[in-house]
């Protein structure tokens, strides 16, 4: 039986002056939860600033207690900031993120826009937290303002996992299968699937599902193909970022072959991932838990007597990402490939708890 607790996450250098931070789409699902993670976490706050949508502006928030009023995003947004964590769509970052920089901010960015964008850090900082230095980007002197991207919420689960064993025994290939929760598409897709289940349960409806606003398909007691859009080799774009993200994160000059399928699956909040690993080097089932009980990030949750394995409820809420069905793969004897299974808080680590552990690095 293997059954490891939790481990404590660092907290921000206590002798790091207050920072004036900005939180860009406050009011959604991310937004919400990165004032519950710089709370928890004690982040040190001059100032806070909240800023979404003009539709959104005057919604009074809580903060630690205290009550805190959304204003409108605009250009002008941004001075004074010295932090600027963005969690509000790809289109949204595009057009404003600049304008943080521009005034002097250090953007964390959590969409797509700029994570292969050359010369901006691409960070999990339990993998690759130098790419920050390397880039200069920090306070004080002699550091820069910029942008800092957060990979996909599924990439940083995996690789949360994966790169301990990668350091231990080299990654030549990964087949990894994903099975993502509602927590991914946002609090409208949440509140969809929740409407959807009610409805599918009601006998006045005949088990007719009649709310389809954010998905084309039925999302309660179904399953389906990632809804980002398909590119010309058959994988969606869920997929491919899990490629070309690790490739970007790890940066090894003969990068893993990786192939991946994203699937919708009817969770609430927390992804799940089975992953298949061929390693250069023979590792061990044994020797491959003893790396993960150490590894920041990771608690396992691996008892085969019991049958217990990682589940979304364990992972929902939590910052670790739980790691468990290690086992040889039996159709290679040569000991190289191991199979696991894991499962993590998209919103929370995925997204905003990795965010402000980037910052927390700045």
């Amino acid at each position: 039986m293997t059954r490891t607790q939790p481990q404590p996450q660092p907290r921000p250098d206590t002798n790091c002056r207050p920072l004036r931070v900005a939180v860009v789409g406050a009011t959604g699902a991310v937004g919400q939860e990165f004032l519950r993670v710089l709370h928890h976490r004690g982040f040190p706050i001059a100032e806070l600033r909240l800023l979404a949508s003009a539709r959104s502006a005057g919604t009074e928030m809580q903060f630690a207690g205290q009550p805190c009023r959304v204003e409108e995003l605009t250009a002008d947004s941004f001075s004074g900031i010295d932090l600027a964590l963005f969690s509000a769509g790809g289109a949204i970052s595009k057009q404003f993120a600049p304008a943080a920089v521009e005034a002097g901010a250090v953007v964390v960015d959590n969409s797509s826009c700029f994570r292969m964008t050359e010369g901006v850090p691409l960070v999990v900082p339990e993998v690759n937290p130098e790419a920050i230095a390397a880039a200069g980007i920090g306070f004080g002197d002699g550091l820069r303002p910029g942008i800092i991207a957060n990979p996909n919420c599924s990439t940083i689960l995996m690789l949360v996992a994966v790169t301990p064993l990668h350091r231990a025994a080299g990654v030549k290939r990964m087949v990894v299968s994903t099975y993502q929760a509602a927590s991914g598409a946002g609090a409208a897709a949440m509140r969809e699937l929740e409407q959807q289940t009610r409805e599918a349960l009601d006998p006045a409806n005949n088990g007719q599902v009649l709310t389809k606003d954010i998905f084309p398909f039925q999302y309660a007691f179904n399953l389906f193909s990632h809804n980002s859009p398909m590119e010309p080799n058959g994988y969606n774009q869920e997929e491919m970022k899990m490629v070309r993200e690790t490739h970007k994160i790890w940066g090894d000059a003969e990068p893993a072959a990786i192939t991946a399928t994203c699937v919708r699956v009817p969770v609430m909040r927390a992804h799940a991932e089975s992953i298949n690993l061929t390693f250069e080097r023979p590792l061990t089932e044994e020797r491959a838990r003893a790396i993960l009980a150490d590894a920041p990030g990771v608690a396992l949750i691996d008892d085969r007597d019991a049958n217990v394995f990682p589940t979304p409820l364990d992972a929902s809420h939590r910052d670790d990402i739980f790691v468990g069905r290690i086992r040889q793969d039996i159709s290679r004897p040569d000991g190289t490939s191991l199979d696991l299974f894991l499962c993590g808080d998209q919103v929370r680590k995925g997204a905003a708890l990795n965010a402000v552990q980037i910052a927390e690095l700045l």
